[in-house]
């Protein structure tokens, strides 16, 4: 529950600490906002940087205590599990190869490890990591922040509740433009590690945005592609990785039906800044999602006139109106989203931290969500490799 009568902490903040995320890195700069919105996480401790200078600046930009700014993941794993109040929680920043050694440090030590995506940087790294979970007994959080948005929990209730009928369609495109020119050859962090097989994996555009793209599709309608044939391109002359990406899904059987989907990602297009769709189509009707104007969601009953259902407002489910904080018409976005899964992260580990257990019905992205996207993302890598050939992803 992130309703706003529900966000003030009921217990101590929770011990927070980082691997990643020192100056100049953004996405670490969401995932502290996200962490302290609620107000159930302190930062108290990190491994900011892999250079011990920019490590202790950016401790210092932070707040933290210099005791506790470490010059590896690996150290800071050992001591802070020997602490009485080390680190209950660790959020990995990192490029992606970095994201398994890390999170298999800290799950061994005892602690509970909330990850950015995609899972890992390759299909096998992701596999262990799986044991690794399953192995220690803490919570694993991977952050597709997209699932958080209160009108995607809307959308996810009702295709539940079968106000669509039988799902036979879903697509999702996410087109960006900040790589339509060589960026990495410039010295852009951003761009140098996300266009670099070492240190993103075999995917691109694909494992970068295509991910999300998937996840969503999946969260909300509950269907799982079992092959996929994709088109990869890259476009920008010299770049390793794809820059854009076609792909066709065909979905699991449910109900006698098999649905189809199409996903479109490309960080190419230019005059898209972060362009996310989602449309999902049944048998009694469509719905319609755009993550620029998230309060939104458009819902057509098949021959009936299109409904605007908004964050809030008439029409909201239960599903929405639990990670909903304030009201209607008041603009809520990306951050509270992200925030959204640190908190039910947070009630997990309380949870867990008073003998208690997961529950069973909880919207949180496991590890077991990054697995499959993993498979998705070789899955397209081997159909573009094979001109687009169909793939199974459990032949992976």
């Amino acid at each position: 529950m992130v309703s706003a009568s529900a966000t003030a902490p009921v217990a101590r903040p929770i011990r927070l600490g980082m691997v990643g995320g020192g100056q100049g890195a953004f996405i670490a700069a969401v995932h502290r906002m996200a962490a302290r919105l609620d107000g159930h996480y302190v930062l108290v401790a990190g491994a900011l940087s892999s250079d011990p200078e920019r490590a202790r600046a950016s401790a210092a930009e932070l707040g933290l205590d210099p005791d506790r700014s470490y010059g590896s993941f690996e150290e800071m794993a050992r001591a802070e599990s020997a602490r009485p109040d080390g680190i209950e929680a660790v959020s990995i920043v990192t490029p992606n190869h970095m994201h398994y050694p890390a999170a298999k440090a800290f799950l061994e030590a005892g602690i509970h490890v909330i990850c950015d995506k995609p899972l890992t940087s390759s299909l096998e790294d992701a596999k262990a990591l799986v044991e690794t979970v399953r192995k220690s007994g803490r919570l694993f959080v991977l952050t597709h922040n997209y699932s958080g948005y209160p009108m995607i929990r809307q959308a996810r209730q009702m295709v539940q509740e079968g106000v669509l009928g039988d799902i036979i369609l879903a697509q999702a495109e996410y087109p960006q433009d900040w790589l339509s020119e060589p960026l990495e050859q410039s010295g852009n962090k951003q761009a140098s590690w996300r266009t670099d097989p070492a240190r993103s994996g075999v995917g691109g555009a694909t494992g970068d945005i295509g991910t999300h793209a998937y996840q969503l599709i999946t969260f909300v309608t509950g269907l799982h592609a079992e092959s996929v044939a994709a088109d990869l391109d890259r476009f920008v002359p010299g770049r390793q990785l794809d820059d854009n990406a076609h792909v066709m899904l065909r979905f699991a059987e449910r109900n006698g039906r098999r649905a189809k989907g199409t996903i479109w990602v490309s960080q190419v297009a230019p005059g898209n800044e972060n362009g996310l769709k989602l449309r999902v189509y049944g048998t009694k009707g469509g719905l319609e999602w755009v993550q620029a104007d998230p309060n939104y969601l458009w819902y057509t009953p098949l021959g009936e006139p299109k409904r605007l259902i908004t964050r809030g407002g008439a029409g909201a489910n239960q599903a929405a109106a639990s990670v909903t904080r304030i009201p209607s018409g008041h603009p809520e976005g990306y951050l509270e989203a992200f925030a959204t899964l640190y908190t039910e992260a947070a009630g997990a580990i309380r949870a867990l931290r008073d003998g208690g257990s997961l529950p069973e019905n909880h919207l949180l992205p496991t590890v077991e969500d990054g697995l499959e996207g993993m498979r998705f993302i070789q899955a397209c890598v081997t159909s573009s490799n094979k001109d687009a050939a169909w793939t199974r992803l459990d032949s992976l």
